[in-house]
């Protein structure tokens, strides 16, 4: 049957140039315009709305259901406030992630309603070249201007479940605030795999180099899954289901991947039909993807999507790079067609999650222009404005964050890579420089050097020491002789990678595994490996939740112990007059400035190894200046308090 709604939007419309082909016009009948609205239709839950429209198959070149048909719905409560306009997708038969379809009629946009009560939703559906992408372009009857309402009641989720709490906001602080709850976020969960969707399980998923790097398998954590857990084509997926499984009861809340990687280093992550094929996107892997997305949210787990890898971001020179760039690089890196379908497709599809932040590249090397200009298009596009985050190598800091600061750009944070020990240096600085340029921005330590070691695995870990520790390859006897680090254990990674970002003022830390040790960044498929690594995580989380730390309103202030430049020996973060944490990493005594505290306090001793309760409160003697004593030489916090 003739697709006669298009060929007549299309043919009226001489500007367009949008010919269908013969294949395209035989092939099968359009939808009939009708909506279907699904989801627990509660406050916080993700609602789809799916609209029986155009045929298309993925591989469409005239018009190319991705770029010309543009699908986006306005939501609107019936107050008038919020209203979101949401891009649509093209999402096959509907039910790609278990029928493994590539052609149909389904189109479909999600919400994630942030007030109860009646929502009003308008479709907008466009043809013509680019129309989703560049605007534009004819009505397509039936299905453009279709309208309707349905009724949101109040969510009934409790606890980690981020539907309890509602969308994780940007609210001009150095932490970012769920909406619904108003609770404040502190993040800790692996940076690693980078290759965490480089999955076996996944439709049309391969790898590049599987000697090197093999498709995941997620075999440790199959036994994680639980009876009622999400699964696709009869049993797939359980391996990464189990694996999130395993994070969430670690208690940590936040896990890291590529969405894109070709020509890096896993090269075998991609949401395209083929590897090359940058404007026609896998209906099938797509709905995978949101299947695990989704049931993250459901455990409480943040989502850290890292758009791009360093090797295929932009067109400077280097190893792989040309002139004239690379193919993989979509658009040389600047905002084109390849780039923007991107953006917008991730965030069609997975932009309802309550709990994300956009990296727009992993070490990035693009120019600040392309930055801007990127970083620009996601907050436009994205309806919820979720945060947006830069990460590039730690000696191009200076130069590549410091033109984006302030209003020179809609960043809201930045993912840091730094030596382990340099992390509370480090994200203080860039805490305190957004803070002149007026407006804080969300920093993290989110990839420790060395970067061949990262976090090490827990000590017997298949058969590890738990040492980690840089060997200089230029050395004959490199296995035995000289270093170029100092060795270290997870033990210091707690003290001065976790606590040194908190005690700065930092949003949090997520680990990385480095390339050399046991379950590194490329292969890693098992994170008991630092099992005890997120027990310290959740031991600190739990901590700042527990005793209601307000670290949203505190700061660092180092110089309180007599450590005005900083250094690792000790550390203060402090709501002046009123909270003092003073943590020491080897224990031992301090002198604390308790100057702008008129009145009384006590202190009490926190564990940050074992956790539990604090220490009975100790009355502490009136005077400008205390002394704190930790009960031993170990890694102790102190928790000074008004009385």
């Amino acid at each position: 049957m003739i697709r006669t709604s298009i060929v007549s939007a299309l043919a009226s419309l001489a500007m367009l140039s949008v010919p269908l082909t013969t294949d395209a016009i035989a092939r099968e009948s359009d939808g009939k315009g009708e909506v279907t609205i699904t989801g627990e239709l509660k406050q916080w839950h993700k609602v789809t709305l799916t609209l029986d429209g155009p045929f298309a198959t993925e591989h469409d070149q005239e018009p190319n259901p991705f770029t010309d048909l543009a699908c986006n719905v306005t939501f609107t409560h019936e107050s008038g406030t919020p209203s979101y306009t949401v891009p649509g997708y093209f999402a096959a038969d509907g039910e790609a992630a278990n029928s493994g379809a590539d052609s149909g009629t389904q189109w479909r946009a999600h919400l994630s309603p942030d007030q109860t009560g009646v929502w009003n939703y308008a479709i907008s559906f466009k043809a013509g070249k680019n129309a989703a992408l560049e605007g534009g372009g004819k009505a397509l009857d039936p299905f453009d201007g279709v309208k309707g309402s349905f009724t949101i009641g109040e969510t009934d989720k409790t606890g980690r479940d981020f539907r309890s709490k509602g969308r994780l906001d940007y609210v001009g602080k150095h932490h970012l605030q769920f909406a619904g709850s108003k609770e404040y976020f502190l993040k800790a969960g692996p940076d690693a795999p980078e290759t965490l969707l480089g999955y076996a399980d996944f439709d049309n998923t391969h790898a590049s180099n599987s000697k090197k790097v093999p498709l995941k398998t997620w075999q440790p954590h199959l036994g994680d899954w639980k009876k009622g857990d999400p699964v696709w084509k009869d049993g797939k997926g359980k391996g990464l289901v189990g694996a999130l499984n395993y994070l969430a009861g670690k208690g940590v809340n936040a896990f890291s991947f590529l969405t894109y990687n070709a020509a890096g280093d896993g090269d075998n992550v991609w949401p395209f039909v083929e590897r090359d094929a940058t404007l026609h996107y896998d209906c099938s892997k797509l709905d995978q993807w949101g299947i695990v997305f989704d049931h993250a949210t459901t455990l409480g787990l943040y989502l850290h999507f890292k758009l791009q890898e360093n090797e295929m971001d932009d067109n400077r020179a280097g190893s792989k790079r040309t002139e004239k760039g690379i193919p993989e690089s979509l658009d040389g890196g600047k905002l084109g067609s390849e780039r923007k379908l991107y953006c917008r497709e991730l965030i069609a599809r997975f932009g309802h999650a309550l709990a994300l932040n956009w990296n727009i590249g992993e070490e990035n090397t693009q120019s600040t222009e392309e930055v801007r200009d990127m970083v620009r298009y996601l907050h436009d596009t994205d309806p919820y404005h979720h945060p947006i985050v830069l990460h590039t190598f730690p000696p191009e800091q200076d130069e590549v964050y410091t033109p984006l600061l302030g209003d020179q750009s809609l960043l809201t944070g930045v993912s840091l890579q730094n030596p382990w020990k340099a992390a509370h240096q480090r994200t203080l600085h860039w805490i305190r420089e957004s803070d002149r340029a007026d407006r804080p921005w969300v920093v993290a330590n989110d990839e420790q050097n060395p970067a061949g070691l990262g976090v090490p695995p827990d000590p017997g870990y298949k058969g590890h020491d738990g040492i980690a520790v840089e060997r200089d390859k230029k050395k004959e006897d490199a296995k035995t002789g000289d270093v170029k680090s100092d060795p270290y254990t997870l033990h210091d990674i707690r003290k001065l990678c976790l606590w040194g970002t908190l005690m700065a003022g930092g949003a949090g830390v997520e680990y990385y595994f480095g390339y050399a040790l046991p379950e590194n960044d490329l292969i890693c498929e098992d994170w008991r490996s630092r099992d005890r690594s997120w027990d310290y995580c959740r031991i600190a989380l739990d901590f700042f939740r527990d005793e209601k730390i307000p670290f949203q309103d505190m700061s660092n202030a180092d110089e309180l112990i007599g450590n005005a430049k900083n250094g690792n020996d000790k550390f203060c973060l402090a709501k002046a007059g009123e909270l003092y944490l003073v943590y020491l990493p080897s224990g031992g005594s301090t002198e604390l400035d308790l100057s702008a505290m008129n009145s009384e306090a006590t202190v009490q001793w926190f564990n940050p190894r074992e956790g539990g309760d604090l220490s009975a409160p100790t009355p502490l003697e009136t005077g400008p200046s205390v002394t704190l004593r930790a009960p031993d030489e170990e890694d102790w916090l102190a928790v000074v308090r008004k009385r």
